[in-house]
C-alpha cells in the first residue's frame, strides 16, 4: 500500500495544494480505497471534507476518515454536535470539487431523479454539475442494468463527470463494476487543476 500511496502523491503534488475537495462515500466494499485517496489528497495540502451516506458507515467507521482527512466526517444533515449551520450549502459554496467514489446504484438514482433526502445528495443538489465527479462501483448486473445506464447516460448529458468501472474480481465474482485503483482515479482528477491556474469555486 505504502508504494501506491507514493506514487499518487508525485501525480499531485502541487497540483491540488490548498484545494478544498469533498469526497463522497456510499456504501460499497470498495469504501477502502476512498481511504487511500482522502489521505493522499490531505498529504498534498488539500482541506478535504468526507461525507458518508449511512450505508457507507457499515463498511468503514467514519472515525477512519476524520483520522485521514484531520478533518470531521458528515453523515447527518442535522448534527447537534456543531452549531447550526446549512452545512450543505456553507460546503458547496467552498468545495473546488466534489468526488463521488465509490459510487453506488442507489446515489446514481438518486441524484438522476433529484433525490435529496440526506448529506451526500443534497450537497450534490446544491453544487453544480461540472464540479461533481462519479465513480461507480457494484455488481456487474447492477452496473449493466437498463435503468441504472439511463441514469448514468442521464446524467452525463447533464453535466456530471463518470469515471468508468473496470473489468475484475467483485466481491460477486468477476465482472464489470470494479472501483478503479487509486492512483487511477487520481490521474483522472489531476488535469482539473492544472499548476499555476485559479478555479473559480462559482464555476
Amino acid at each position: 500500500m505504502k508504494p501506491q500511496i507514493t506514487q499518487i502523491k508525485k501525480v499531485i503534488n502541487n497540483i491540488w495544494e490548498g484545494k478544498e475537495i469533498g469526497i463522497g462515500v456510499t456504501g460499497s466494499i470498495a469504501c477502502y480505497k476512498a481511504g487511500e485517496i482522502v489521505s493522499s489528497l490531505y498529504q498534498s495540502g488539500c482541506r478535504v471534507t468526507v461525507l458518508m451516506t449511512k450505508s457507507s458507515t457499515k463498511f468503514v467507521s467514519p472515525l477512519t476518515f476524520q483520522t485521514l482527512s484531520h478533518n470531521r466526517v458528515l453523515t447527518d444533515l442535522f448534527d447537534e454536535q456543531y452549531e447550526f449551520d446549512p452545512q450543505h450549502i456553507a460546503l458547496a459554496q467552498r468545495l473546488d470539487l466534489l468526488l463521488i467514489a465509490p459510487a453506488s446504484a442507489n446515489i446514481i438514482g438518486k441524484i438522476a431523479s433529484g433525490i435529496a433526502d440526506d448529506i451526500l445528495s443534497t450537497l450534490v443538489m446544491s453544487i453544480k454539475p461540472s464540479k461533481v465527479i462519479i465513480a461507480p462501483a457494484m455488481n456487474e448486473k447492477m452496473y449493466l442494468n437498463p435503468i441504472v445506464q439511463r441514469n448514468i447516460t442521464f446524467l452525463k448529458k447533464a453535466g456530471y463527470r463518470f469515471i468508468e468501472p473496470e473489468k475484475g474480481q467483485l466481491a460477486c465474482g468477476t465482472g464489470i463494476g470494479r472501483l478503479p485503483s487509486p492512483d487511477k482515479i487520481i490521474k483522472y482528477l489531476a488535469p482539473i487543476f492544472p499548476v499555476g491556474r485559479h478555479r473559480d469555486k462559482s464555476q
